[in-house]
């Protein structure tokens, strides 16, 4: 049984974009508590949307709206074949968070629209034209895979594993079999290439004669961004987390760093907050943020300036 079928509440969407992919996912409508806006829920890189589901529920529960979807290639939005698709990350940003921004304004539009973005879901919001709708955003671990802001002790294996075996079997097979490895879900070539070949500069991912507009589109931004790094997540270190933030310039941006004592837990990494257990805390805590504005974390409130363009 799909896990889908074990969470009530939710009513599928099919989503349209703007060059006519069609991506699969879920509408969920406050059941309880006093109307407190629109959310959208950004997966991580090779996660499925229905990962975030239980914590689709307790948004609606806690009078949110909520929107939770399958980027292009991934879960429900995958096609049946995916062989030789080129879809990249700032297809994900330009295209499908873009268009389900739009839906969210259309479904909502006297509704403040706020953004839980994860991993590579915290960055996508900065590619969307239409980003100056969002009304404030939650991020948790929110990176774009520069290899060298991996944590210290473990950068030789990820290396390796991400920038090494990933680029070799996507090159062999004509998409990322991360399923089949246990690493997480398929990826598009494009997807997987575009993380394997990262550069320091985000926006040298992009053609060149593009780049000045991504960077104006993320400067654009200027709803309040709460970022959350975890002290044991090898991937959203502290370095990386910055460094994706200082994107948005025109958001002054809050970054804050729990550990697992914070949390009463052995250990977090960079997957497990959206896990149900964290509901009685973590998920109550993110309450404070999505609804009032307000960082229930400000004793864990880290100092930092603009990451510099290696």
């Amino acid at each position: 049984m799909s896990m889908e079928a074990l969470i009530p509440g939710a009513q599928p969407i099919e989503i349209v974009c703007r060059d006519g992919v069609a991506l699969g996912g879920h509408f969920w409508t406050r059941t309880a508590g006093p109307p407190s806006g629109m959310v959208i829920i950004n997966p991580a890189t090779g996660v499925l949307a229905r990962y975030y589901h239980r914590y689709a529920q307790f948004l609606a529960g806690h009078g949110f709206d909520v929107v939770t979807y399958d980027y292009r290639g991934i879960g429900r939005s995958r096609p049946s074949r995916i062989r030789g698709l080129g879809y990249r990350w700032r297809d994900w940003g330009e295209l499908d968070f873009d268009a389900v921004l739009c839906l969210a304004k259309a479904r909502a539009p006297d509704s403040p629209i706020l953004v839980v973005g994860h991993s590579i879901g915290g960055v996508l919001p900065g590619l969307s034209k239409n980003a100056a709708a969002i009304h404030r955003m939650l991020t948790v671990g929110a990176q774009y895979a520069y290899w060298r802001d991996y944590a210290p002790h473990r950068r030789l294996r990820l290396v390796l594993k991400w920038h090494v075996a990933m680029p070799a079997l996507t090159a062999l097979c004509g998409f990322f079999p991360g399923r089949a490895l246990g690493w997480l879900e398929d990826l598009p070539a494009g997807v997987a290439n575009e993380w394997s070949f990262r550069r320091a500069r985000m926006e040298l991912s992009h053609p060149s004669d593009q780049r000045e507009t991504v960077l104006r589109r993320f400067a654009a931004v200027s709803s309040p961004i709460l970022a959350i790094a975890v002290s044991d997540d090898a991937l959203g270190t502290v370095s990386a987390v910055t460094r994706a933030l200082a994107y948005y310039r025109g958001a002054s941006p809050t970054a804050v760093l729990l550990s697992p004592q914070d949390l009463g837990v052995a250990a977090i990494g960079h997957f497990s907050l959206f896990h149900s257990r964290y509901a009685p805390g973590f998920w109550l805590d993110t309450l404070s943020w999505l609804r009032d504005g307000v960082n229930p974390w400000p004793h864990r409130t880290l100092r930092w300036g603009p990451m510099p363009r290696q």
